[in-house]
């Protein structure tokens, strides 16, 4: 992987990214509403907790296989968490995405709590339904977008 560059003159290691202990949130590269996804998380976390890789990318499959999932299903964001540790372990779907609110936190948090009441089969079937419209709905790239420069540093497959 080449270093990340996300101010001039500053050099990043992607490698050291990994090491920090950050959940890492694996998305669709390709679509619309992953790419707002992530543009939601960025802005909401100021401190940097959250890394990210596109599911499209060689780093994202390794993952996806040591965890028992298919590398070419696309449809559905994912979050490592505790990556490197012997307790690492992977959340799909909308366990990713409460996990993702509540460490965002403030009202966020409060609204993954709220979720959370419903069955996990319920809110799942929900994001399934959305899923399969996502490209409908938020359109599709031709290609992962590339993030703006002060954020790239926190994109591991860049």
């Amino acid at each position: 992987m080449a270093d990340v560059t996300d101010r001039p003159g500053v050099e990043r290691n992607p490698a050291a990214l990994l090491d920090s202990g950050a959940p890492i949130i694996l998305y669709d590269g390709v679509c619309g509403l992953c790419n707002r996804f992530v543009r939601f998380v960025l802005r909401r976390d100021p401190a940097g907790r959250f890394r990210f890789a596109s599911l499209q990318s060689a780093f994202a499959g390794e993952i996806l296989t040591r965890h028992g999932k298919d590398p070419h299903e696309l449809d559905t964001v994912c979050v490592v968490v505790d990556f490197g540790e012997p307790s690492e372990h992977l959340l799909t779907k909308s366990r990713a995405v409460l996990f993702v609110l509540a460490e965002i936190g403030g009202g966020w948090r409060a609204a993954a709590r709220a979720l959370g009441i419903f069955p996990l089969s319920v809110l799942d079937a929900g994001y399934d339904v959305v899923g399969r419209l996502r490209y409908r709905l938020f359109g599709r790239y031709d290609s992962c977008p590339l993030p703006q420069p002060g954020d790239r540093g926190r994109f591991i497959d860049l």
